[in-house]
């Protein structure tokens, strides 16, 4: 199919954004997954649709996971299917009217998903599985007698030290490539199955069950063409002959399907490897003279469908850059290896991932799917997101407006979670385009997962706890705001569902402290010398402490030394703090119109 030009490859945001960055529990192997592919097909309310009632009975009863475990699963799935905002606004109204665990089951038993495509969302889990090897061997289907069988954590592979592959094209090409075989297993009926429960090459999969394989799959039929699901390039076209579609029975034979998609199967052309070989720069104004010289930002807005826009921001290094932007709104960010910066990125986006960061501050604008920082430490993030997740990382704060439970994979060390805390102008229309609301709102309840994929038992915010000390919640006496130091076009005036009542006390009583102290000062009475004194000593005082925390950097960072000032109609001078095209400019002082530099 060379002379054509037809494309198949793995989409991107299955694997970045599904497949869990730890090693998957012993239950959830190809042979269990087989056996739960028959099982759902031959029990009445399993297929097409699988509903949380069912898919926690198999989980819990069958493969005994636990059932936060199984729900992070399904849950997990259900964020990456592509519902309209006002659908998951309405979920979100429903959930936060529950007031009790009766009440949440009620609604989640709502809830369900295509379950071909739950069954292949649950075999990429082994993505992140150093080797599939061992997961092939022939177990029993669990039960009861069986449950004190699983191979201990020692014995599992897939440690917190393996490469991340969630973001790597390359390593999702080698997946689907290796157990393409094993998909096509998953998919075809089991009246077609031998006894030992392995599908023959003979074997027929229907049109509906390639339809699933969409999840995985896309390609398009020339380049610049527009992308198809995978089911619709296998129907019709030359790769209706190559794969042996009979649209009579409305099947394909199993092993004319597979060939056909090994000889078309190709690295994704808007995945990561090519947005870095011929991806666009995003322009950002130089703050520091020569600091930027190492950095890369690039992105493939300009070519990308959705789902599959990314932009690459690395080696960012004692930089303050702030943006809001249409070419930011629906991608998925990966800011990786950058340091000692304070990014603002103030656009409503698809998922963002921190990958090898140190003593960083990120503020995001509300975030779809997920929010996760990897391999990083000092990291403060502040965020609305539909998840947040940590793995790998140490001494980092998220400061979270979530409607899920925080997830905090191994390896991680003093995580510290507090509520969401500032505001920008545009910040709930952002959030009501992503179909996120103000509840429900369960920052304060971390769920942990252990090595080996398991859930941990007990609290992990003691020093007893199977992973003492790797999170807390910060105390309202350490808790302050914070203020976006941008201006901005919109109506949020204040932090979207206002702080928790013992965060808010803490923080109205710094104010008061505050109002005494000024009282205080105005009550003295003091000469004009005296004041010019007391004044010089505060302003002393006040620069030694942004000294010692680091935050005189910060400042002098949103004054760029290198940018001319400009006037505002109002005669004040303002610097901008970076460039776009197309795109309202965040300012020191004001937003600024677009520039006409090349973005």
């Amino acid at each position: 199919m060379e002379e054509e030009g037809i494309k198949i490859w793995p989409r991107m945001e299955p694997f970045m954004l599904g497949a869990l960055q730890v090693a998957p529990s012993s239950k959830l192997s190809l042979h269990y997954l087989r056996k739960m592919a028959t099982y759902v097909r031959t029990r009445d309310g399993c297929f097409p649709v699988l509903g949380w009632p069912m898919w926690r009975h198999i989980a819990c009863g069958k493969l005994q996971l636990p059932e936060d475990l199984a729900w992070l699963y399904f849950e997990t799935f259900d964020l990456l299917v592509g519902y309209v905002p006002e659908k998951r606004l309405e979920w979100a109204e429903s959930l936060s009217q529950c007031t009790s665990k009766s009440e949440l089951d009620q609604q989640r038993n709502k809830l369900s998903v295509d379950t071909l495509q739950f069954v292949l969302f649950l075999f990429i889990q082994q993505l992140n599985r150093v080797s599939l090897r061992s997961s092939s061997i022939v177990e029993e289907w669990p039960s009861h007698r069986t449950r004190s069988a699983s191979p201990c954590p020692s014995e599992r592979e897939g440690k917190t030290s393996s490469q991340n592959k969630n973001w790597d094209d390359q390593a999702h090409l080698s997946f689907v490539n290796g157990h393409l075989a094993e998909i096509l297993e998953l998919l075809v009926e089991p009246s077609q199955l031998p006894c030992a429960g392995q599908a023959q090459r003979e074997c027929q999969i229907s049109v509906e069950a390639v339809r699933s394989l969409s999840l995985l799959l896309e390609g398009s039929v020339g380049q610049g063409r527009a992308v198809q699901p995978v089911h619709r390039l296998l129907t019709k076209g030359p790769l209706q002959t190559e794969a042996g579609y009979c649209a009579k029975t409305r099947s394909f034979p199993l092993r004319k399907l597979l060939l056909c998609l090994q000889q078309n199967l190709s690295l994704n052309p808007f995945g990561i490897t090519a947005c870095l070989h011929s991806g666009k720069k995003l322009a950002w104004a130089q703050q520091v003279e020569g600091a930027m010289k190492r950095a890369k930002i690039a992105r493939n807005t300009h070519t990308a469908p959705p789902g599959s826009k990314i932009v690459l921001m690395s080696q960012v290094l004692k930089q303050t850059l702030a943006k809001t932007s249409e070419k930011l709104t629906g991608t998925n960010m990966k800011i990786h290896r950058c340091a000692e910066s304070f990014i603002y990125l103030l656009s409503p986006l698809r998922s963002v991932t921190v990958d090898k960061c140190r003593d960083c501050t990120i503020v995001l604008g509300p975030v779809e799917t997920a929010v996760h920082v990897h391999s990083s430490q000092n990291v403060k993030v502040v965020c609305v997101a539909g998840r947040v997740v940590f793995g790998a990382s140490s001494h980092c704060a998220a400061f979270i407006l979530t409607p899920t439970r925080p997830l905090l994979l191994p390896g991680n060390a003093d995580i510290s979670f507090g509520p969401f805390h500032t505001f920008y102008p545009s910040l709930e229309d952002h959030m009501a385009s992503v179909g996120l609301a103000v509840v429900p709102n369960v920052w304060d309840q971390p769920l942990v997962l252990g090595a080996d994929g398991v859930l941990n038992a007990s609290q992990c915010n003691s020093a007893h706890g199977p992973e003492p000390g790797s999170y807390r919640l910060i105390p309202p006496a350490e808790f302050h705001a914070l203020v976006v130091p941008f201006q901005m076009d919109g109506d949020t005036c204040e932090i979207p569902g206002g702080l928790p009542p013992l965060y808010q006390e803490a923080v109205e009583a710094k104010k008061r402290r505050i109002q005494n102290w000024q009282r205080t000062v105005s009550e003295t009475r003091l000469n004009k010398e005296q004041r010019r004194q007391f004044q010089a000593l505060v302003e002393m005082k006040f620069h030694e402490w942004l000294l010692e925390t680091g935050h005189r950097k910060e400042l002098d960072s949103l004054s760029p030394p290198l940018l001319a000032p400009q006037n505002n109609p109002n005669g004040q001078h303002t610097s901008s703090l970076k460039a776009a095209n197309g795109d309202g400019v965040i300012a020191n002082g004001q937003t600024k119109e677009p520039s006409t530099a090349a973005c």
